[in-house]
């Protein structure tokens, strides 16, 4: 009886560990989708290409689908399983992930609309340079942001935590440029606000991304780090990397 006892739960362990990697795997998936996304609305902006911006734009149904179903299947594993501790922390960092990674999507959607009506305004490129290096910068977020989630890597996270800051000082600077020409090209208002409200979406794509990070935090160390300083963040992942060390070590002796 046992014997019959031990293989059962090890046949539930597995199972469980079955649940749990498609949820992660499937978070991933909804990631990449997004993170096309935001690539696709940013180059239909800068080329003024409207089915670019279309194509792009109907891909936020199948990740606001996707983000329904990867909550559906938290809420039913942690009905079924109870899970405690490092499980738990897991399905609940990805269901706030998704939640991120959703809004991401939206946004991206927002800025497929501006660049539809520039194109279609043949409005002028200023402000273009703005949207391709804070875009890049974004970029660089969103796709660091999942490849540390693969790798469980919260070094990788907090130095995407770090960049929004960059994006941030970034934003403003271009906003005042962009005011400032506005002020001196009246005729330019129209045209430049629509670039404006993309860059606002880009910065909050940037302030996902740092959620995003501080979600991975959480998962691993066990430490809620939203609403942190960076400079706590950063202290949160040297203790991991200190209890990691130390467990190693103890290990080999």
């Amino acid at each position: 009886m046992e014997l019959e006892k031990d293989s059962y739960s090890t046949h539930i362990s597995q199972q469980f560990n079955e649940e749990l990697e498609t949820i992660r795997t499937q978070m991933l998936t909804m990631g990449g989708m997004v993170e096309q996304q935001v690539s696709d609305a940013i180059e239909a902006l800068l080329t003024a290409d409207v089915d670019r911006a279309e194509a792009s734009r109907k891909v936020d149904q199948q990740t606001n689908a996707m983000e329904l179903m990867i909550d559906d299947l938290c809420t039913t594993t942690i009905a079924r399983r109870q899970p405690a501790a490092s499980d738990l922390r897991l399905i609940v960092s990805i269901s706030r992930a998704v939640s991120d990674l959703e809004r991401i999507g939206d946004e991206a959607t927002r800025i497929c609309g501006q660049a539809i009506e520039q194109a279609q305004s043949g409005a002028s490129q200023r402000g273009h340079q703005e949207v391709r290096h804070i875009g890049s910068l974004v970029r660089d977020m969103v796709r660091n942001v999942l490849t540390a989630f693969a790798r469980n890597d919260i070094e990788m996270a907090y130095q995407v935590a770090k960049q929004d800051k960059e994006v941030d000082r970034e934003y403003r600077t271009a906003m005042r440029s962009l005011v400032t020409y506005m002020m001196e090209d009246p005729r330019a208002i129209s045209s430049v606000l629509s670039v404006i409200w993309a860059l606002r979406s880009l910065e909050r794509i940037g302030d996902h991304a740092r959620n995003l990070a501080e979600h991975l935090i959480y998962q691993v160390s066990g430490t809620d780090v939203r609403h942190r300083s960076l400079k706590q963040i950063r202290q949160t992942v040297e203790d991991e990397a200190d209890t990691l060390l130390g467990d190693d070590n103890s290990t080999e002796e």
